[in-house]
């Protein structure tokens, strides 16, 4: 679940950008006029892409205290504000901070190894073969789906609950909403299965049947592991990363924007 915090001001501006040459440019650019210090000395990170590359910063900067103020120089940039030279320490002073509790995953493999990683956005399960998954899902230890065979099924956060589980027909998630989704994708058996709400605190168990003859991998956010026999998912309130948004465009905005698009 996130949580608000005010908005405080921001001095020391570091600049960082993902491996584009839009991105690049805007970041000499920005630092040109901004100045330039290195991450480690910054109040505030400014992160210049897309989508993926502000998810890459989340997690670099995961526990750092280092809120991360995005601006699109993407596609997407649902997760980013819009691009703009000017003006930009008053919109950074003027900015919502929200905290983000990533998902811990803990994946098993075939070969009884245990790996951890953390995502902001969703775990998703997708199987590695032309064989259909066959999976059993648990809440806190209590079997709720004794097979469900599918092509993959996902655990999104509010924060990811428009990125792949939209496209997958999940629902969308107020951003401080106590909720997971739980996805499918592709679902067979139960056909008509269109997927769960459940609440934050739970933990989450998949395992998977016939592993063998159907492996499946497992993926957290851009971390994959393969041929993974199960995996337990819950909330780690333990570990946060800080996004800003300006105020008149804030996550909730983007969040109910989404539901009315037609």
């Amino acid at each position: 679940m996130a949580t608000r915090s005010k908005a405080r001001k921001r001095k020391a501006i570091a600049f960082i950008a993902a491996e584009t040459a839009e991105a690049r440019a805007a970041r000499d650019r920005l630092a040109a006029r901004y100045g330039r210090v290195t991450p480690g000395k910054a109040d505030v990170i400014v992160a210049l892409g897309g989508d993926g590359f502000m998810l890459q910063t989340l997690h670099k900067f995961m526990d750092s205290g280092k809120p991360i103020y995005g601006m699109n120089c993407g596609s997407v940039g649902f997760l980013m504000n819009e691009f703009r030279a000017t003006g930009l320490r008053g919109r950074i002073d003027a900015a919502l901070t929200t905290v983000v509790h990533p998902l811990a995953m803990i994946a098993t493999d075939r070969n009884g190894r245990k790996h951890t990683a953390y995502a902001i956005n969703e775990v998703s399960l997708l199987r590695q073969s032309y064989q259909a998954a066959k999976l059993r899902i648990a809440i806190d230890g209590k079997i709720r789906m004794a097979e469900l065979i599918c092509d993959g099924i996902l655990v999104a956060t509010p924060a990811g609950s428009t990125a792949y589980n939209l496209s997958a027909h999940g629902p969308i998630l107020p951003i401080y909403a106590p909720l997971l989704a739980i996805t499918p994708i592709s679902a067979f058996r139960p056909r008509t299965w269109r997927g769960a709400l459940v609440p934050d605190r739970v933990e989450i168990t998949i395992e998977m049947l016939e592993s063998k003859k159907r492996p499946v991998n497992a993926v957290a956010d851009n971390v994959e592991f393969k041929s993974v026999i199960q995996v337990v998912v819950k909330q780690e309130l333990k570990a946060e990363s800080l996004i800003m948004f300006d105020p008149d465009h804030s996550w909730d905005e983007r969040i109910l924007s989404e539901q009315f698009r037609y």
